[in-house]
């Protein structure tokens, strides 16, 4: 009996490491959450107003796609670029939607560019690409995010009479 009291200092002692936590520190948790993130990925696509009513992700981002190939075709076909580049028949368009709702046309032409001027047709896809409707921006974790994607856009042929 007269270890007992030893003994119950000693279970003591060694029971207070069991409730010692090691808190892990802010930079700690800060580096794990952030390569736990995908950010290739979003949470949300950008939209535009016709593209909101879809609930689902594929599909709005589908919609959102097509909307925005379509906008960009209708202002090129008012443009005599296929007139003067008949052999012009896609351009690519990244297009960057930036957190603040503005977006930015970057034509990226191929390799094979010298059939045609390059600048003449970057400028003349800068004048024509502008008045889009409001675009929400994407949205990761809450925030709203720059986004970029290229387009492909056919250019119709226009027939001269």
């Amino acid at each position: 009996m007269k270890q007992f009291p030893f003994f119950l200092v000693l279970l003591f002692f060694n029971s207070c490491q069991y409730f010692e936590k090691q808190v892990p520190s802010e930079k700690e948790l800060l580096q794990k959450e952030l390569k736990s993130i995908n950010w290739k990925v979003v949470d949300e696509y950008p939209s535009v107003l016709d593209c909101e009513k879809i609930s689902d992700k594929k599909q709005r981002q589908k919609c959102f796609f097509e909307v925005m190939a379509q906008l960009i075709q209708q202002k090129l076909d008012i443009d005599s670029l296929s007139i003067m580049y008949p052999e012009l028949d896609t351009i690519d368009v990244k297009v960057t939607v930036f957190p603040n709702a503005t977006m930015k046309f970057e034509p990226q032409f191929s390799k094979d560019s010298v059939k045609y001027d390059t600048t003449k047709v970057d400028s003349m896809l800068q004048a024509r690409l502008v008045d889009f409707p409001k675009v929400n921006p994407a949205i990761k974790r809450g925030v709203p995010v720059k986004t970029q994607f290229i387009l492909p856009v056919i250019i119709k042929a226009k027939k001269v009479k």
